[in-house]
């Protein structure tokens, strides 16, 4: 059972102090202990429970050199070797069947082939056949490709061409400009004919790569998209002196302390002692940790990491609030005297009731703290003696 802050008044030719009590409320929060004790269970149960594997991908076969296949164009140069060569360099188009029409030599199949093996069967299809010796050369020309939309953190996102053996989801990201500085690493397929079909990899795990290559061909209009990384916000309020959101790059570490230090510090008027972190968990479920702001600055608690989106609440207390009210309803004069009021800031710029002290505007004159930060300062005043 813990009591909530109570007020205090003091007023003009009495001594008496009036308490209000606001009532009893349970405390909602868990302690810093069992904070450290939930992350702790978490970190052993990710250990305890390792990802299934899948089985061995040979990446070979995803990342082998350009293959011909239908619709694809080369160019093919025949240099003799001692003899005229009449054929002139032609073009010929891979059709359906995956074969080209060769001249004086006939159709020849070459889907499939790299482009070095479709140069070994060219020269074997007129060598002896039409030339004794011939040099055969194929470059590719217009090759038959399959347009993708890319969209998320990459650099160009947008349609993007993928030749025939570069329909994976790695091919399409790297010919989309690549990942971008906000990415966060993983990546969705969604299949344009079927649309409810989603598959998400993470492309920073060699396992899950070997995955992403491993799936059917990309079609016409699949969607990859590229997730951001959530932004790296803290949101820092309460009794601190710059309060509101604090953003840091993706990927960076900020701790408690480090976030009150960017906030200005908690407010040195009513010194607060404690602090509230409130973070999100993986079931939706916020969790309310209770801080010791003394013990953090001491370190005798560790100085824990925060995560992206977590709040960081330095919270009014009855401590708190009794500084307040001290702070705008009492005032030390020159460590001689006392002048208390409700209106204690009002009762000071009356220059009638000053006991003759000059100016105008004592609130200026002095500080609600003064007995406790600036003694040196008290002592430049001076007070005229009572009457």
């Amino acid at each position: 059972m813990k009591l909530l802050p109570f007020r205090i008044a003091w007023f003009p030719g009495s001594l008496g102090l009036l308490v209000f009590l606001h009532g009893c409320a349970k405390e909602h929060r868990i302690s810093f202990d069992q904070f450290l004790q939930m992350q702790r269970a978490g970190a052993q149960t990710e250990i305890a429970e390792p990802a299934e594997l899948p089985p061995p991908v040979d990446v070979d076969d995803y990342l082998r050199p350009y293959t011909l296949g239908p619709g694809d164009v080369v160019t093919v140069t025949l240099t003799g070797m001692g003899e005229a060569v009449p054929i002139p360099a032609f073009q010929a188009r891979v059709d359906r069947n995956g074969e080209i029409e060769l001249p004086l030599a006939g159709r020849l199949k070459v889907a499939g082939l790299e482009l070095e093996d479709v140069e070994k069967a060219i020269h074997g299809a007129f060598v002896p056949a039409v030339y004794n010796q011939v040099v055969v050369s194929v470059t590719p020309g217009e090759l038959d490709t399959t347009k993708v939309l890319v969209v998320g953190a990459v650099g160009t996102p947008g349609l993007t061409a993928l030749r025939r053996n570069e329909r994976t989801m790695l091919h399409a990201i790297v010919a989309a400009g690549g990942v971008s500085d906000i990415a966060s690493g993983t990546a969705s397929l969604r299949r344009l004919r079927r649309p409810r079909e989603i598959t998400t990899f993470d492309i920073r795990d060699p396992i899950q790569l070997q995955q992403a290559l491993a799936i059917e061909p990309l079609e016409r209009g699949d969607i990859v998209e590229v997730h951001s990384a959530r932004p790296n916000t803290v949101f820092v309020g309460g009794l601190v002196n710059r309060i509101g959101p604090q953003s840091y790059p993706s990927g960076s570490e900020v701790t408690v302390l480090q976030a009150l230090a960017s906030a200005g510090g908690p407010r040195t008027d009513v010194f607060p002692k404690e602090g509230t972190l409130v973070r999100r968990m993986s079931d939706g479920s916020d969790v309310h940790v209770k801080l010791d702001l003394g013990r953090l600055a001491r370190g005798e608690d560790p100085n824990i990491a925060l995560a992206a989106g977590d709040i960081l609440w330095v919270p009014d207390t009855a401590g708190t609030r009794i500084m307040e009210f001290v702070n705008r309803n009492i005032f030390f004069r020159a460590g001689v005297s006392v002048t208390y009021n409700v209106s204690g800031i009002e009762y000071m710029n009356r220059n009638s009731q000053q006991n003759g002290m000059g100016g105008s505007d004592a609130e200026g004159a002095f500080d609600p703290l003064g007995f406790l930060q600036r003694n040196a300062a008290l002592s430049t005043l001076t007070t005229r003696p009572p009457p």
